[in-house]
């Protein structure tokens, strides 16, 4: 358990899978769900990017990791 908490504090990736969650459950479907999650994930990694970091797959991939654990909860409702 205190590898994951340690693998989540790591470069904030718990706001990614947070955010991917909650942008997942205001679009307001399954499908949107995902998409909109996808999007919102690729576009904070592309505003660091920008900013003269480097794209963060590990962070992109939390992102999408909240938004289809929205898309199952959309799917259970």
């Amino acid at each position: 358990m205190n590898k994951i908490i340690t693998f989540l504090k790591q470069s904030n990736r718990y706001k990614h899978l947070i955010g991917g969650l909650l942008v997942g459950i205001v679009a307001l479907n399954p499908w949107t769900a995902m998409y909109s999650s996808l999007i919102a994930a690729s576009c904070l990694e592309l505003k660091d990017k920008l900013k003269g970091c480097y794209w963060d797959w590990v962070d992109w991939l939390m992102t999408i990791i909240g938004g289809l654990i929205s898309t199952i909860i959309w799917c259970l409702v």
